[in-house]
């Protein structure tokens, strides 16, 4: 009798990398082109007017909307707008200071909090006057004004949402996530915004956290610091108010749940629960424990740099794979009434937004 096979200690390590090489080797390519593009600009103009950041985003969408990617593409790029996004965002916790925030004052916390659920409100309720049933409506305010395709993940379960409903939603964020990272930029000279200002702006409007980075790291360094605090606070509101909507919402989860593949990827909670990972998810714990180390002084200084340099190039190859995994097409299916009640809603957080810097004299 032959002995047992022993199992290869590195054999589901190499099924993984096999998995994930072909996708998340084209984010890599999407990197290097946006990186050269940047540096051409620099050659050219003495100065680059589009940073790698926000090029990887439009040559990663130019290219999904341009071409479909065959199958075993999408677990790479799946790794990179997930997996590496998140460590990107842990290592910038090394580069902030919570006393940043806590410079603001408490009323910037309560004023965070007071935005979310006026913009929920005022979300959901322009999409019920625009005809939206009210599964969608909810869909559209909590991924508007918390956290994009995180917040949909835990909304969608609690008010039994079904797949259509999720995908047009998730639509919607992929898209206009885009569109706000390269447009948000432009209010600064508009309304005359300080890197403070800007900062808490582009934490109370913008969809995702690595986003965040998108859309400030053009404007300084001031404004990515506050922007992704600011972010991480809003973030932070996912979890009272999917409490609330677990304790309001039990009518609408009578209708059974029809999950879409494509965005839970096998880690969707059953109807009427949510997954503590939705709520808190690991990364911003971990960004929070490292940005309290460098707080504490406890982070040597002289690897403040290697690790700001790790973190912004794991940025921009998240950037391509966010990229790649936007269809500007997807929108056209998601007809007009939802086009304009997202609209609608993101317009009213940014209203909201600038109303609360204004109120607190946020300089």
């Amino acid at each position: 009798m032959t002995a047992p096979r022993r199992a290869d200690p590195f054999q589901k390590l190499r099924h993984a990398t096999q998995r994930i090489l072909p996708g998340f080797g084209l984010c890599i390519v999407v990197t290097a082109a946006a990186l050269g593009l940047e540096a051409a600009e620099g050659h050219l103009f003495g100065r680059a007017w589009l940073e790698a950041l926000v090029l990887a985003i439009l040559l990663g969408t130019a290219l999904r909307t341009a071409w479909t990617p065959p199958e075993h593409f999408f677990p790479g790029i799946a790794f990179g707008a997930k997996t590496v996004l998140e460590i990107a965002v842990v290592l910038l916790g090394a580069s902030l200071s919570l006393g940043t925030l806590l410079a603001a004052g408490p009323g910037l916390l309560v004023g965070i909090a007071a935005v979310v659920a006026l913009a929920i409100a005022a979300s959901y309720g322009i999409g019920r006057a625009l005809g939206l049933h009210h599964r969608l409506a909810i869909l559209v305010a909590c991924g508007n004004s918390i956290c994009g395709n995180s917040a949909i993940a835990a909304a969608a379960p609690v008010i039994g949402a079904d797949g259509e409903d999720v995908a047009s939603s998730i639509a919607f964020t992929a898209v206009l996530g885009v569109l706000v990272v390269l447009g948000l930029p432009l209010l600064v000279p508009l309304f005359g915004l300080s890197p403070m200002q800007y900062g808490v702006l582009a934490g109370l409007t913008v969809y995702a956290v690595p986003q965040v980075l998108a859309a400030t790291a053009p404007v300084a360094a001031l404004s990515v610091q506050v922007g992704t605090l600011v972010k991480l606070v809003r973030v932070l509101m996912l979890g009272p108010v999917v409490l609330a909507l677990s304790l309001g919402a039990s009518r609408l989860r009578e209708e059974a749940d029809v999950p879409a593949p494509h965005f839970t990827a096998g880690e969707r909670p059953q109807k009427g629960s949510v997954a503590i990972h939705h709520l808190v998810p690991w990364f911003i714990l971990a960004f929070l424990g490292l940005a309290g180390l460098r707080s504490a002084g406890l982070i040597p200084q002289a690897a403040l740099s290697p690790i700001a340099e790790i973190a912004n190039i794991l940025t921009i190859v998240s950037m391509a794979a966010l990229g790649l995994g936007v269809d500007v097409r997807s929108v056209v299916g998601a007809g007009p009434r939802v086009t304009i009640a997202v609209v609608a809603s993101l317009v009213a957080l940014t209203g909201a937004s600038l109303g609360l810097i204004r109120l607190l004299g946020i300089a």
